[in-house]
């Protein structure tokens, strides 16, 4: 059994930063590619961003890339989700989620097994 759980959001102003965490439980961590994923009101689950059991492979979706910046500390069972610039459009609530397996793609939120409760990111104008 995994646990995730996210911390780390909040209301913050446009241009501001935040940094997510999405702490893990479990054996199986350090070697587990994990994501993050975006709920937005009236859209679907949208891909931010990926990164391999390593971390040394990350993916952004094109809305994110150059803002934020997917990190993993095995050793503590986390990986992080660094936003800088944050635009009002980033308004959601933030998931992690831990790939199930490398099948299928990492873009599509079927393919993770576990995801935490989520956390409220809020960004004003």
């Amino acid at each position: 059994q995994v646990q995730l759980v996210e911390s780390g959001g909040g209301l913050v102003q446009a241009g501001g930063s935040l940094r997510l965490s999405c702490a893990a439980s479990g054996r199986t961590f350090s070697s587990s590619a994990m994501g993050w994923f975006r709920l937005a009101p009236g859209k679907e689950r949208e891909f931010v961003g990926y990164i391999s059991s390593s971390g040394g492979v990350t993916n952004y979706a094109d809305s994110v890339k150059g803002r934020f910046t997917i990190s993993r500390d095995n050793a503590k069972n986390t990986v992080y989700l660094q936003m800088n610039s944050l635009k009002s459009e980033d308004t959601a609530v933030y998931y992690c989620g831990r790939r199930s397996s490398y099948s299928g793609s990492y873009l599509v939120p079927a393919n993770y097994d576990y995801w935490g409760q989520g956390t409220q990111v809020t960004v004003s104008s």
